[in-house]
């Protein structure tokens, strides 16, 4: 049955290659030969499909690297040099920043690599290659095996199938699941942890236009920053040490300095993270109804104080800045992402298509008994399902991303179950949380958490059934009748969690009485409750319903595959290489108003406001501008910032090179445009734009603003 399934996929692909859109669709690189470059070529592409992905030779897939745990980075020399977005190295620069060298308001740029800083846990990963492998993960399955036995089967044929592939190596691999699992990829993997900061604009011009900007165009943000990867003497991965050399990659992108115009080819080349264009109707439902108008109402509550807070002291901004960036992006997302989803009818297109697909699945017996009640049974999933997720999601908004205090708590609430049993990962679990409390402490502003405290138990009495709500918290609040400004004043005043030398202790000598100590504390206790709440009566239900919704998955894509056999079908996103392609191009963004797909400085100059931190134009760039000192990057007396496309991006392709026809590199894709955010759960192709950095813009900054030159001559610029 399994080789019929794979075999019945690899038929509907090929059959369906021939009508493949340029604009929609994440797509495997190894299969680029097979399915996609004839179009591609078409497109205006001019290389072969060997140059974007070879396991025999130097390509285009070993100059895209995994940056950190979620974003994508290139390599843009043969000195281990590496472009990001400025959004992804965020966090890095944050940590490098004091009051006294501030570069994420000043910016860094290292002028020799003496200069460059360290990154402790900061790795970057390179695909070396991928392999189809359902066959063998599907080894030994049979039809009359249970779901717990067939999921048993398959983890130790991935455990052995990673096992042999990297015997005797010093990399890595794993096993992915394409198509809802009716597929298979092995990923072998090389990692290095010595990943050094070499450069970074100031934020007014690598974050211009904050949170007002992100998810929109136009747009004007320089969202890029540099960093180098380092080896050992014979170019292998190793810790970070002083004797450690630039990382000599096998293959670097050349920059070109061409420019773009519109309709001109583009492939955007990344590490996607995660779609649902196969979801059906009452998950989106769920999305759009309930659970993203709840989120969006409690990070509007965390976002607004920490802003308030953040204009009254630099050093507050500094605290809060990486947290707010983090909570905004995905709060924005969701309110872009329920107004497409609206727009576009999501629901009743996917209605419509699912009553197409249940009248063919219901006219012959063998199919209705396969397919037949697909679509029912995700209906009585979800109506149930959508309670669980919204409780657990919420919950986590409140206790574990929420106020600072209640994420400490939260952090340390397992360790009591850890000693009693006693569990071997204690020691390291106690190291890490001694981190997490040197960072509290540095990190947290005391008003501004309380604030966000009173605001988020408030939302979470108001929004979360009385029955989802922790006992903890309800006898709290009925004890404080309600008043939860009083209530954080004497739980914040009464907690250890603020003193960072009781706490250090405590973790440094964790035993029985150490465990008696923390379970005193109020604001312990109140997290715990809400913890153990989750563990016993939300998250084991998630998990049923998670595992049942799984089969359902596999089962429904095989299905439409069977029945839909004209339609473009690639693989959601799952955070693995993949390749999309387009065309620089513009669009229509309601009534009247269209964009053009390229933005200038002069943009920038025109939304200059000096009173507005993230529109604060920095003097330099003024002074440049109005000199037109743009050197070789500029283009007709102005000089480029951003450009849009219409390649199909999600999050994880932050970073991603975005490329020509002759593979060369001519920008950083690093965001979305409003309007098309929904295409992580229906592509929109008259409005899904990605955003990405020109290349000669970075450049630009890189030479004429800060003076650093010498990383061009490191490059391959193409004129």
């Amino acid at each position: 049955m399994k080789r019929n399934s794979i075999l019945l996929t690899a038929l509907l692909m090929v059959a369906a290659a021939p009508v493949l859109r340029a604009d929609e669709g994440m797509w495997i690189p190894m299969l680029i030969e097979k399915y996609n470059i004839n179009l591609m070529q078409e497109k205006g592409f001019k290389l072969s499909a060997e140059d974007i992905y070879s396991i025999n030779k130097a390509s285009m897939k070993d100059a895209v690297v995994i940056f950190g745990g979620g974003c994508t980075g290139e390599f843009i020399s043969d000195k281990g040099l590496l472009i990001t977005n400025h959004h992804c190295g965020y966090s890095n620069i944050v940590n490098h920043s004091t009051l006294e060298h501030d570069y994420l308001t000043n910016g860094f740029w290292a002028m020799s690599q003496e200069e460059e800083l360290s990154n402790p846990g900061l790795t970057i990963t390179i695909l070396k290659y991928m392999e189809d492998v359902t066959l063998r993960v599907q080894e030994g399955i049979k039809e009359n095996m249970t779901e717990d036995e067939k999921s048993e089967l398959i983890r130790k044929n991935t455990d052995a199938i990673c096992k042999k592939a990297v015997e005797g190596t010093h990399y890595l691999a794993q096993v992915k699941p394409f198509y809802m699992g009716n597929q298979y990829f092995l990923f072998v993997e090389e990692v290095f942890k010595d990943v050094r900061l070499v450069g970074a604009p100031p934020s007014a011009i690598g974050k211009f236009g904050g949170e007002t900007d992100n998810w929109v165009w136009p747009r004007h943000t320089g969202d890029f920053s540099l960093f180098r990867v380092y080896a050992n003497a014979e170019n292998k991965p190793a810790d970070y040490s002083k004797d450690n050399v630039p990382y000599k990659p096998a293959y670097h992108f050349p920059v070109s300095i061409k420019g773009v115009k519109e309709g001109d080819f583009t492939m955007v080349f990344g590490y996607p993270g995660s779609t649902r264009e196969y979801a059906p109707s009452s998950y989106i439902r769920m999305i759009k109804d309930v659970i993203n108008p709840n989120l969006i109402a409690i990070r509007d509550a965390k976002i607004s104080i920490m802003e308030k807070a953040m204009a009254t002291d630099p050093l507050i901004r500094l605290q809060y800045s990486s947290k707010k960036s983090g909570l905004a992006n995905s709060w924005k997302k969701w309110i872009g992402e329920k107004q497409g989803l609206e727009k576009m009818d999501a629901v009743g297109k996917k209605e419509a298509y699912e009553a197409e697909f249940q009248k063919w699945a219901s006219s012959e017996p063998v199919r209705n008994e396969k397919y037949g009640k697909i679509l029912e049974e995700y209906n009585s999933i979800y109506e149930r399902y959508k309670e669980y997720y919204l409780v657990n999601s919420f919950t986590n908004e409140v206790f574990i991303s929420g106020p600072a205090s209640l994420s400490l708590a939260s952090s340390l609430s397992r360790l009591p179950a850890m000693l009693q049993k006693n569990d071997q990962n204690l020691p390291n679990e106690l190291n890490r949380l001694k981190n997490t409390v040197k960072s509290f402490q540095k990190s947290v502003n005391i008003p501004a958490d309380k604030k966000i405290f009173v605001a988020v138990l408030q939302l979470y009495h108001d929004k979360i059934d009385p029955k989802w709500q922790a006992e903890s918290f309800k006898a709290l609040y009925a004890e404080y009748n309600g008043n939860l400004v009083k209530m954080a004043e004497k739980l914040y005043s009464t907690s250890i969690l603020f003193d960072s030398v009781k706490v250090s202790r405590l973790l440094g000598n964790f035993n029985k009485h150490a465990v008696a100590r923390l379970s005193r504390d109020p604001l312990f206790q109140l997290s715990k409750g809400a913890i153990t709440l989750l563990d016993t009566s939300v998250r084991p239900e998630l998990s049923k319903m998670d595992r049942q919704l799984q089969v359902l998955d596999r089962n429904y894509m095989a299905a439409l595959m069977e029945f839909d056999k004209n339609r473009v079908f690639y693989p959601d996103a799952n955070f693995t290489l993949r390749v999309t392609y387009g065309q620089v191009k513009g669009y229509e963004s309601r009534d009247a108003v269209s964009f053009e797909p390229v933005t200038t400085v002069k943009g920038i100059i025109e939304k200059d406001n000096p009173a507005i931190y993230d529109y604060d134009v920095p003097d330099r760039l003024k002074e440049l501008y109005n000199n037109k000192d743009f050197g070789r990057y500029g283009s007709n007396g102005q000089m480029p910032v951003c450009f849009i496309g219409n390649n199909h991006t999600t999050g994880g392709n932050s970073g991603s090179p975005v490329l020509n026809a002759e593979g060369q590199l001519i920008g950083i894709n690093f965001d979305r445009a409003w309007e098309g955010v929904a295409s992580d759960i229906m592509y929109n192709p008259a409005q899904s734009r990605n955003i990405s950095l020109d290349i000669r813009y970075a450049l630009f900054l890189i030479d004429k603003y800060a003076g650093a030159g010498y990383l061009i001559n490191e490059m391959t610029i193409i004129q």
